[in-house]
């Protein structure tokens, strides 16, 4: 056999690629699926928010196994290395892209709201909105969709037992590992709030209170043993017995909501992906509760109408388009997004290309529109920057984008006693009270109100593109309301602007969400652009970086080409 092997692997923001060339044999065994091909003939590519991730699920596909054996094993490994947004306590969104069955699926693992929530539970006796309890409370969490959820992606497309894609966790988990400075950051920006719970003291602090130091090795046996409930029951090792004691145990030393028959009741759902089409680009993202997937096509459609490669990258031109395409999508999401089991959402109408010429024709190319001008269109029938997401692609075809949170970091802050994992605190992307805004500035309507067993809006916008049936980028970001505008800011650097996965990256970025009524900038946005968007009547102001996002990009040479987001210390992309 003769093979030609291209590798770089690099992390934090220097690209990953991967190529090689195979005799007739081989190829012909791989298009036949056959595993046995030597192992130097495959390939793959990975990309996360942590380094030990990465490692790891580099190791499934270099075992042979397929992309959504590795996203299940980077999964669980980051909820042991990223405890403040890796998670089993939360939930998320994953996309799976299969280029031999030709479809792209969408698996929900949202977080649920629990049985005994009502509309009005985060309200005083005067209602209004008491922002601690939907955010550091008990009463903040909604029943965890995670293990579901993952369970679910490799019992349908997996090739590997549950047993052995928790094994590197439950490794990592009990012999510990060797703490970043960022994971020791982390906790030292949090350490008030997290010790005013004793669970949360003995898991993130030393027996005499003080700080993990970087360097320094961090043990989590108590989380190892839930993993290893998970390894040897399946999902009821998490859902029922001795892991679902302790979580409703939690529950009730703290007032929160969560039951037993809530737990023993959730289930993941398989849905049908959002799909639109940018110039000549196949665009798939995630479907409601997730309001990314919605607005990325609806922001697209109306760009369409625009020559954005001639205006040039983040040009004043390009900025004040992008700026108030974004603004009308974000009104939309105010008014009609929420879980489609509970309310009918016109995703038809908010993603064609007619709504979108009648926004477009709103915009004037040289004038900012104020936004308290803008409302809800009529169209036909800030989850956290501790989210975290990764990208993965494999020999066989196989691409996932996966996306999932606790929402803030460290979530509720709370530790399930016993269990050693955090609880999220998603109850907050319900609308607490329509027409407030959530901890992202995010206003919302009746469609998001908080109903029993309702999926909670987000903004989780996983996120795959292809090209004549074949898959070209997989994206996707943390960042709250920036997911969505950061997300389409990579996809246009791609196809608008020609830049390489990395530089599209890295390129800084731009945020509108409607309201407040201002254009968010990362640094490194010329200050004749500013001047020339003030001149236009917008408001500028420069705030902190957005986002990490984690992206594959597969070149029509068949090279994988893999950009980690420097903005994240720890982020790493490796293929082989």
């Amino acid at each position: 056999m003769s093979i030609a092997i291209k590798r770089v692997i690099a992390a934090a923001g220097l690209v990953a690629v991967w190529s090689c060339t195979l005799t007739a044999g081989a190829a012909e065994a791989i298009l036949e699926g056959d595993r046995s091909v030597p192992v130097e003939a495959r390939k793959g590519m990975v990309v996360t928010s942590h380094y030990l991730a990465t490692d790891e699920a580099l190791r499934v596909l270099e075992a042979g196994g397929n992309a959504i054996d590795a996203a299940v094993t980077a999964a669980f490994a980051l909820a042991v290395t990223q405890p403040r947004s890796g998670n089993i306590g939360g939930g998320g969104f994953m996309l799976v892209s299969s280029e031999e069955r030709g479809d792209v699926t969408a698996i929900d693992y949202r977080e649920k709201a629990p049985a005994a929530a009502s509309r009005d539970m985060y309200l005083d006796e005067n209602g209004e909105v008491v922002k601690e309890r939907s955010r550091f409370s008990h009463k903040a969490a909604g029943v965890p969709g995670t293990v579901a959820g993952l369970a679910l992606a490799l019992e349908k497309y997996g090739s590997i037992t549950l047993a052995q894609a928790l094994a590197p966790a439950i490794k990592l988990a009990e012999e510990g590992f060797v703490i970043p400075p960022r994971f020791a950051q982390g906790i030292e920006s949090q350490a008030e709030r997290l010790k005013q719970f004793e669970s949360s003291r003995k898991v993130f602090f030393k027996a005499d209170g003080s700080l993990y130091q970087p360097g320094e090795r961090f043990v989590q046996k108590d989380l190892a043993a839930t993993l290893r409930r998970i390894a040897e029951q399946g999902v009821q090792g998490f859902y029922e017995g001795e892991t679902a004691d302790l979580i409703v145990a939690e529950m009730q030393r703290g007032g929160g909501l969560i039951t037993h028959e809530d737990l023993k009741n959730y289930q993941p759902a398989i849905r049908k992906p959002v799909h639109g089409n940018y110039r000549g680009y196949d665009i798939y993202s995630m479907s409601p509760p997730s309001s990314g997937g919605a607005h990325i096509v609806e922001i697209l459609n109306i760009l369409e109408g625009y020559p954005i490669a001639d205006s040039g990258l983040n040009s004043a031109q390009t900025i004040h388009l992008m700026s108030e395409a974004m603004k009308r999508a974000y009104a939309d999401r105010s008014e009609y997004l929420g879980d489609t089991d509970f309310v009918d959402v016109p995703l038809t109408g908010l993603t064609s290309k007619e709504y979108a010429a009648s926004l477009r024709e709103q915009i004037d190319p040289e004038q900012a529109t104020p936004s308290v001008e803008i409302k809800p269109g009529n169209p036909a029938p800030y989850e956290s920057n501790e989210t975290t997401h990764f990208s993965i692609v494999d020999r066989y075809g196989n691409a996932v984008s996966n996306t999932y949170t606790i929402n803030f970091s460290y979530g509720s802050h709370i530790v399930v006693d016993g269990a050693g994992f955090l609880l999220n605190n998603e109850m907050d992307d319900f609308s607490a009270k329509p027409g407030v805004p959530n901890a992202y500035g995010l206003i919302g309507g009746e469609a998001n109100k908080i109903e029993p067993n309702k999926r909670m809006l987000s903004s989780m916008s996983p996120t795959i593109v292809k090209k004549d049936g074949k898959n070209y980028i997989v994206t996707g970001s943390p960042g709250g309301s920036r997911i969505i505008t950061t997300t389409l800011q990579v996809l246009m650097n791609v196809i608008d602007h020609n830049l390489n996965i990395q530089a599209a990256v890295n390129a800084p970025r731009i945020h509108h969400q409607w309201l407040p009524d201002e254009i968010r900038i990362e640094q490194g946005i010329s200050p004749d652009t500013i001047r020339l968007l003030e001149g236009m009547g917008h408001s500028v102001v420069q705030k902190s970086a957005m986002g990490a996002i984690q992206s594959i990009m597969v070149g029509e040479d068949g090279v994988f080409y893999g950009g980690a987001d420097p903005r994240r210390s720890t982020s790493s992309a490796k293929g082989y």
